[in-house]
């Protein structure tokens, strides 16, 4: 397939995961154009050869794809209400944010009702490994343009795995792996808390993991962060409280009790209230 026959692509929301995404898209071919709210945010992929575009309009002016890697719900839905007039008939609209259940349900209603083809396609991944093209889709949708968005998420992420072809069950997954990666986190800065608190060097229980049945990249990264107190922001505090709180939420429509769930909200809160809120989410050891 030579370049010129490429959909073209909008991306609405360039931060921490969309400028990768906006870039791993335009290294495959793709045409792509790019908006943000803040706009330098997305003037600065120009040199990458993004087309940063001054309203959400005009990203999708004759765009082929939208992909939407916003904070939340409801900034995706503002996004798309200013894009509703420049939208084209049959266009696929790929979903990335994480948004939660009961957000999921509307914007794929509002997706019907303005004549797109939606996919419920959070991912799995923080910053370096979008940088990467590393990232893991979990993807729902009908099976008729699979073929054409697979193209798009292999440009992003490094496997696909197809949950439903009805869009919310790959919005549902998402809410389960972010509480794991929660209990992760708040397990190995509580641990290296205690162990700084009886007096006992937090190194030595990395030590100790390390190379075991408990070790883990993951465990690593976070370790070395926190030992350097280095919170450069992979997925942030802010963030991180605003997907437990639609963690909880759903698990409370369900009528599932999360007690260690509640309280990994609640350090993050502290931490947030604490002025935390931009470093990474390994900031829950100072909570």
């Amino acid at each position: 397939m030579n370049t010129q026959t490429f959909p073209t692509i909008a991306v609405l929301g360039t931060g921490l995961i969309g400028a990768p995404v906006a870039r791993n898209l335009h290294k495959r071919g793709f045409k792509v154009r790019a908006w943000n709210r803040t706009a330098g945010k997305a003037q600065a992929l120009a040199a990458d050869g993004v087309e940063a575009c001054a309203s959400p309009a005009d990203a999708v002016q004759d765009a082929d794809i939208i992909v939407t890697v916003l904070n939340d719900g409801r900034s995706v839905q503002e996004a798309m209400l200013a894009a509703a007039p420049a939208l084209r008939q049959g266009a696929i609209w790929l979903q990335l944010s994480t948004v939660g259940v009961d957000a999921i349900t509307s914007l794929a209603d509002w997706a019907g009702q303005h004549g797109l083809v939606f996919y419920d396609a959070p991912v799995q991944g923080t910053r370096q490994p979008a940088e990467m093209a590393q990232l893991v889709v979990l993807a729902s949708g009908p099976t008729a343009q699979r073929e054409t968005v697979q193209a798009v998420f292999e440009a992003i992420g490094k496997r696909t795995l197809w949950v439903a072809e009805q869009p919310g069950a790959s919005s549902r997954l998402k809410l389960a792996l972010n509480n794991w990666a929660f209990a992760l986190t708040h397990g190995l800065a509580e641990s290296l808390a205690l162990a700084t608190g009886l007096g006992v060097d937090p190194a030595l229980v990395v030590d100790v993991v390390t190379g075991g049945p408990m070790d883990s990249g993951y465990f690593q990264a976070k370790a070395a962060a926190i030992l350097a107190d280095n919170y450069a922001t992979s997925f942030s505090i802010a963030n991180a409280a605003k997907d437990a709180r639609l963690v909880m939420d759903a698990a409370a429509q369900s009528g599932v009790r999360l007690d260690a769930a509640q309280a990994g909200l609640q350090r993050f809160e502290r931490a947030l209230a604490a002025g935390h809120g931009a470093k990474d989410m390994a900031a829950s050891y100072l909570a």
